[in-house]
């Protein structure tokens, strides 16, 4: 019997993304500041004004789908719980009231601004949790299209670049000390590659590490809030289109909460805990988180494939905006 999703034309499809996305993955750490991941889809939106064969187009849906989400729980190999414990207690009132700061004002700002509720979702995500990991991990769950991800994640680079050479400016100017400076960077600028760039900036002028290490861990630990987000924004998924159903004339009036379910981050507490708790060697976790993200910048860059360009650039005000307000 033929299975379902590794048929011929998939796996065609799977390794032509894996090829696009090698150049996207060498450039990322070249320029680890813009990362991989927007690389993959300025690749991915390049190679769509190519009119590819379409027995391509299932497994680049499948990269796009499923890839990223098996990438979710590769990166939980990148935590260790005791850690995420003892930075947690110190940094779990910032967190909680930066990321519900963040995704108010998404909401509001959002509907003010008549965008698209799945692109507010994912820049507000974007910018409360961790950038693409979050965007990556929420996109699935709200059934959000390839262009939405493509305007989030293009939107949320672009305040990472700015971050990166703003911040170590101006918490010397207002005074922080290093931890200070690591526990305003972990918890306010988006993508971990951005944040070490930022916290190495300053920890190389301060002679120490110390706002290097703290500023990670406490993104190590603001990533975690993918958990309880995705969940929640199942169950909101599940509720809007069992309303959906209800109102429409097909005569289904049910949607199952199983289909929207996260499943992948069940799959990366686990291996958060496995991470934690087994003796796993360094250097085979820091191997699978790598592979994680190198499948990050495959799905990318299969979603750049499915991306129209033209209606990026068109629209493409409104969602900076939004990440500006965010």
């Amino acid at each position: 019997m033929k299975s379902k999703f590794f048929t011929k034309e998939t796996i065609i499809g799977i390794l032509f993304c894996f090829a696009a996305a090698i150049p996207a993955w060498l450039l990322g750490n070249k320029f680890p500041i813009i990362g991989g991941p927007v690389f993959g889809i300025l690749i991915g939106m390049l190679l769509a004004f190519w009119k590819r064969p379409t027995l391509l187009d299932s497994g680049i849906k499948f990269t796009s789908k499923y890839i990223l989400q098996y990438s979710i729980i590769l990166l939980g190999f990148e935590m260790n719980l005791f850690n995420v414990i003892r930075v947690g207690g110190q940094s779990l009132l910032v967190m909680i009231f930066t990321l519900s700061a963040s995704f108010i004002t998404a909401y509001f700002v959002g509907k003010a601004m008549k965008i698209d509720g799945n692109t507010t979702t994912l820049i507000g995500v974007g910018t409360s949790i961790c950038g693409g990991s979050a965007i990556a991990a929420t996109a699935p769950v709200i059934r959000a299209s390839d262009e939405d991800v493509a305007q989030a994640i293009s939107t949320i680079f672009l305040f990472n670049i700015i971050a990166v050479f703003i911040f170590p400016a101006i918490g010397r100017m207002i005074g922080l000390s290093d931890t200070g400076f690591g526990m305003w960077a972990g918890t306010a600028i988006n993508d971990t590659s951005s944040v070490v760039a930022a916290g190495a900036s300053w920890s190389s002028a301060a002679g120490n590490n110390t706002a290097l290490s703290f500023a990670t861990i406490v993104k190590l630990t603001r990533t975690l809030m993918i958990v309880p987000i995705t969940l929640v924004l199942a169950v909101y998924t599940t509720r809007k289109l069992s309303r959906e159903k209800a109102s429409s004339t097909d005569g289904e009036n049910s949607f199952s909460f199983v289909k929207v379910f996260p499943w992948f981050v069940i799959g990366f507490v686990i291996t958060a805990i496995m991470n934690t708790f087994l003796p796993i060697p360094a250097a085979v976790a820091e191997t699978l988180v790598k592979i994680g993200k190198f499948m990050i910048i495959m799905a990318m860059t299969a979603i750049g494939l499915n991306t129209n360009l033209k209606k990026l650039l068109t629209n493409g005000l409104k969602p900076i905006c939004l990440g500006l307000c965010c």
